[in-house]
């Protein structure tokens, strides 16, 4: 989104590297919103249930959820029972209990089902938990079309069940931290924002990723999509090239970049399939006519570099580092969804923001005009 206002202060000042202490960074940028406690909310359990044990997040938010207070799992539903005798013998299943689809669906007691599922599988899954009235936790990307998945919505929508995808980088803080400075208007005209997520795919997983037209692309961009559109709004163009450059002899394209076309700027969102160290490699940035954020790597421990034409909230004058400290994935999804389901209150990424996640991702790896 271009910003309203325009920082007056011409003058760039060359700006000496400097840090800022992480608690006052937090307090002051909002970026913390991920760790937002629901005191004052109703302090019954989440009753969740999880649906398939097969997709690479599961552990993440099974684990997430077991240490939350505000959850409990009930039980766990795997179709294919010899990858249900594998993950029982797992350590963090112990003392689950496996159910069968149907006993999961027709448990009246299960408010939330998280549904870890192939992309192919999201939408007859997705359409079962809002068809048993539970509201749903829904793996990423929700299918290869966009229709299904605004029909799934708008189910959900209209009986007042949470919808809620699972994007990683939602409490990413320093994503946060920029977000919050340029709706304050600290950045200026926010004209270019730039998002590369790399990964290094064995053959089995680019097997997967080359079922789709759109490849690494549709397989991960969408993390970055997600949170870029929160700055640009829905681009007026998106243009894209998916390309296999990587020499391996199969179909995937394995090396893509979009670019986004809004009013006012540009976004780019880039995912190769064949990086060594990709991890932490991974970036945002975010630049701005009065400010720019830089923040790599995104997982793990992260830190960002912050460029301020003029001093605003905790930042001053000039580049300086902030150290984010570990950034935990999943966690605070099931933070906010406890903050909406127990405040009764919509979820902070609302349902409009879920498709056109959808529809851009979609655009970007050349899968819809």
């Amino acid at each position: 989104m271009t910003q309203a206002r325009r920082q007056e202060s011409a003058k760039n000042h060359g700006g000496k590297l400097m840090s800022i202490d992480r608690r006052r960074f937090i307090i002051s940028s909002g970026a913390a919103m991920a760790a937002t406690s629901t005191a004052g909310a109703a302090q019954t359990q989440i009753r969740a249930a999880v649906l398939g044990t097969q997709h690479g997040h599961v552990r993440g938010k099974l684990q997430a959820m077991i240490a939350s207070p505000d959850y409990e799992v009930v039980c766990i539903c795997e179709h294919d029972p010899a990858v249900q005798k594998r993950q029982a013998a797992d350590p963090l299943y112990k003392g689950q209990t496996w159910v069968s689809e149907t006993e999961l669906l027709s448990d009246g007691s299960i408010d939330l089902v998280v549904a870890e599922c192939k992309p192919w599988q999201a939408i007859p899954w997705g359409r079962k938990v809002i068809a048993a009235g539970k509201h749903l936790h829904l793996e990423k990307p929700a299918g290869d079309t966009y229709e299904p998945f605004k029909e799934l919505v708008d189910e959900a929508r209209s009986r007042k069940l949470l919808l809620q995808k699972g994007w990683v980088l939602r409490g990413q803080e320093g994503i946060n931290a920029a977000l919050h400075a340029a709706r304050q208007g600290w950045l200026g005209e926010v004209h270019l924002v730039r998002a590369t997520m790399n990964s290094d795919r064995d053959q089995p997983q680019r097997n997967l990723e080359a079922k789709y037209p759109g490849g690494a692309m549709f397989e991960l961009a969408g993390h970055m999509i997600d949170r870029v559109l929160e700055f640009t709004g829905r681009p007026n163009q998106v243009h894209t090239w998916l390309r296999h450059d990587t020499g391996i002899d199969d179909s995937l394209k394995d090396n893509t970049l979009a670019v986004l076309e809004y009013d006012g700027g540009l976004a780019t969102v880039s995912t190769t399939a064949r990086m060594y160290g990709s991890g932490d490699h991974r970036s945002f940035e975010v630049i701005g006519t009065d400010g720019t954020f830089v923040i790599q790597p995104l997982g793990g421990h992260s830190r960002m570099q912050v460029a301020m034409r003029e001093p605003h909230g905790p930042y001053k004058q000039g580049w300086q580092t902030v150290d984010l400290g570990p950034q935990p994935r999943y966690i605070a999804d099931f933070v906010e969804f406890a903050r909406a389901y127990k405040t009764k209150t919509p979820l902070k990424h609302s349902y409009d923001h879920e498709l056109l996640v959808h529809e851009t991702l979609l655009r970007a790896s050349g899968m819809m005009s």
